[in-house]
């Protein structure tokens, strides 16, 4: 099987540099590599709806301009920020294109080589739940380990998922396991931050807020534009 090209050309893909005395050495892209090992049975596929948005095309191109310039400046930067465990919470009215930036943002994760995770929350705990039902003694801390070891997790509706001290379990579980090992989420949520903090806890805010770079994103539902009539017609009706 041919190997992965390393992105900082000092390697020959095997993730090790060999010295003159034959002796091998972790390359600086080893890391990368062994993320990506560990996630290959988490979902790392952008959504088919989500696979053609760009900068310069709607719904992106539509949405407020100084949102749209700190998310461009965040993928400029991707290596540094997943680096660094620096992730983005992306919060506001339902139907304002929180999910097709944050789809943005991965997609720029997966083409800089990184691994990545998306999940919608809802789906997440379904996944957590499965291990319960697997033979493997230690499944469901095996599927919480590589969770907190992916460069970049993405969780889409958070506070979406009835609450119960089940859920807030796991979910803090997750959220503190990369809060310790400083690696980055990018999350969406309806929820302001109280609100949240209520859902989910003021512990697990808490340390998402210490996390991520808060970006509000408000106005009219997308989604429900095309049901609304054009002013000519609803004129037409009141003079019927």
């Amino acid at each position: 099987m041919a190997r992965d090209a390393c992105p900082f050309g000092l390697c020959d893909g095997s993730g090790f540099i060999i010295g003159d005395d034959l002796t091998a050495a972790d390359c600086q892209c080893r890391a990368q590599r062994v993320a990506r090992a560990r996630s290959r049975s988490l979902s790392a596929v952008i959504p088919r709806k989500y696979r053609h948005v760009a900068f310069e095309r709607p719904p992106i191109s539509d949405l407020p301009e100084p949102i749209v310039r700190q998310v461009r400046g965040y993928v400029r930067k991707i290596d540094e920020h997943l680096q660094a465990g620096e992730g983005l919470w992306l919060f506001g009215d339902v139907g304002t294109g929180k999910t097709s930036l944050a789809m943005l943002v991965s997609q720029h994760a997966i083409d800089a080589g990184h691994s990545v995770a998306i999940y919608s929350l809802p789906r997440l705990l379904a996944e957590i739940r499965d291990t319960y039902e697997d033979d493997a003694e230690h499944s469901y801390v095996q599927l919480l380990d590589r969770l907190a070891s992916v460069d970049l997790l993405h969780i889409d509706d958070v506070g979406a998922e009835r609450t119960s001290p089940w859920v807030l379990e796991q979910l803090y579980a997750i959220v503190n396991a990369r809060y310790e090992e400083e690696r980055a989420v990018l999350i969406t949520t309806n929820l302001e931050r109280d609100a949240l903090a209520e859902q989910i806890t003021e512990r697990t805010v808490s340390r998402l807020e210490e996390m991520c770079e808060i970006l509000p994103l408000f106005g009219e539902d997308r989604r429900r534009q095309r049901f609304e009539a054009p002013a000519e017609i609803k004129v037409q009706a009141t003079r019927a």
